[in-house]
């Protein structure tokens, strides 16, 4: 079995020496280890192979010289305060007095004389109680006039000691994640750090921008939702409609009076405002029977699939799926550069796998073509063709065209980077920084490209993401 610990060492020359004494003396092999002392001077992250009897040993070995303290304690903080001091002689000391007595460490400090008898001193406090914050605060302005700022949690400037802790602890409370989650979504993010730095990226950047993902799944949820909306008659009694998110792929319906048919889902956690919104455009859709086509397996689009007793899709995606209730990396996670992403957008999301039981199957892709047709289908009295690309962007990437109506689903294979709204576009650069390039195969996916464009030529073009238009 495998397993990521992440450790907190001390400050000094021999303390990873005791670690992997500790993992080899019970037969356990360290298959990936991080350390950044710039990022943060105590976090170690070691992922260590061993049998589960000698795992557990390890564990208790690591704890027993206390190097598994927990990383989600919620009576630590780090707190940045603005002192007033007058600028002479022995003003700090009655501070320093105070945080002393409290048992308080100083994890950062900056200030400068500016010839005004006064400095403006910036102090970060490492507070490991935080039921004694308030005294504290209340002591230190009988003293001296102090406020609170906000800072970024990524801000290099605040403590490398404890960066991890306030990061996680952000994270978790940003998208209520449990202790579990909240470990892994840090060691996925430390490994996201790992591949990027390997490319020359500042660590906090890497962790800017996780946050940033993060924060807007958050934010988007409820009336922030900002989505748009369009329809278009293509019978005399069917609509398509489409909605487009702040975060994740666009949701396509085709209505007629009596069943609905949804191309692709979105993000899990996006539930209600999605179904808010198809409310307010179908106002009895909750009576009408559903189905759902799927153009690819990644999780912005298959999100709410679970909710279907109907899923269209094709065999490498009944596979992607397989493997997910298997407990085995998806197709996008077997990439390693992209399986951190992966795992990590899945916690954010709050992602459930789709019933196997509901997927119905249309057609295999069987050789190597750049797009092979694997079929057609009914619904509504349209007719659908079905194309699968050669696994430039993921596995399973399929097209769906209706010829008689001049109609083309792209997914992710073709998607309308200029009609993006503006919160789409904010988004949408995360993925392709994080994950280092959103394709599985940047050639393969440029040849599955130009072939659907010309397939599509004179069609509305209906992407993964991105207004819909003519092309």
């Amino acid at each position: 079995m495998k397993k990521c610990f992440i450790t907190k060492i001390p400050d000094k020359a021999g303390a990873f020496l005791k670690a992997s004494e500790i993992i080899a003396k019970n037969n356990g092999n360290i298959i990936r280890v991080n350390y950044n002392r710039n990022l943060d001077v105590h976090t170690l992250f070691i992922d260590v192979y061993a049998e589960k009897d000698d795992m557990a040993q390890i564990s208790q070995g690591l704890e027993k010289i206390g190097y598994l303290t927990p990383l989600e304690d919620e009576q630590k903080k780090v707190i940045l305060i603005n002192l007033h001091l007058k600028d002479e002689p022995g003003t700090l000391k009655p501070i320093l007095k105070i945080l002393t007595d409290y048992n308080i460490n100083i994890s950062y400090m900056n200030s400068q004389e500016n010839d005004s008898g006064y400095q403006h001193f910036k102090m970060g406090i490492f507070i490991t109680d935080t039921s004694v914050t308030k005294e504290v605060l209340d002591k230190i302005s009988e003293i001296c006039p102090l406020s609170i700022l906000d800072y970024d949690v990524t801000d290099r400037l605040l403590d490398n000691t404890v960066f991890y802790l306030d990061f996680s602890n952000t994270i978790r409370k940003l998208i209520n994640l449990n202790q579990q989650k909240t470990n892994e979504f840090l060691v996925n993010s430390n490994m996201i750090m790992q591949n990027l730095e390997e490319r020359g990226e500042p660590p906090h950047k890497t962790f800017e921008y996780i946050y940033r993902f993060a924060e807007a799944v958050s934010k988007y949820r409820g009336k922030n939702y900002k989505y748009r909306k369009a329809s278009k008659q293509i019978t005399p009694n069917i609509n398509l409609h489409i909605i487009e998110p702040p975060c994740g792929s666009n949701t396509f319906i085709f209505e007629n009076d009596k069943e609905l048919m949804f191309i692709d889902s979105g993000f899990s956690c996006f539930e209600s405002e999605l179904f808010d919104v198809v409310e307010r455009i179908i106002p009895n859709y909750e009576n009408m029977k559903k189905s759902l086509y799927l153009s690819h397996g990644d999780i912005d689009h298959s999100g709410l699939a679970h909710l279907f007793d109907r899923v269209y899709t094709t065999q490498s995606n009944y596979n992607n799926f397989l493997h997910q209730h298997q407990n085995k990396d998806d197709f996008r996670e077997m990439k390693l550069v992209h399986r951190p992403y992966g795992k990590i957008s899945k916690i954010i999301s709050n992602y459930e796998k789709p019933n196997l039981n509901s997927l119905i199957v249309i057609g295999e892709k069987k050789d190597d073509d750049v797009l092979s047709f694997l079929g057609k289908f009914e619904f509504m009295g349209l007719s659908f063709d079905v194309y699968e690309g050669y696994g430039g962007h993921i596995q399973g990437e399929t097209i769906i065209i209706c010829p008689e109506h001049k109609i083309a689903f792209t997914g992710d294979n073709l998607v309308n980077i200029k009609g993006f709204s503006k919160e789409q576009r904010e988004f949408n650069a995360l993925a392709p920084f994080l994950m280092t390039n959103v394709d599985v195969d940047y050639d393969k996916a440029a040849n599955v490209r130009a072939t659907v464009i010309e397939l599509a030529k004179g069609m509305l073009i209906c992407p993964g993401h991105g207004a819909w238009y003519e092309s």
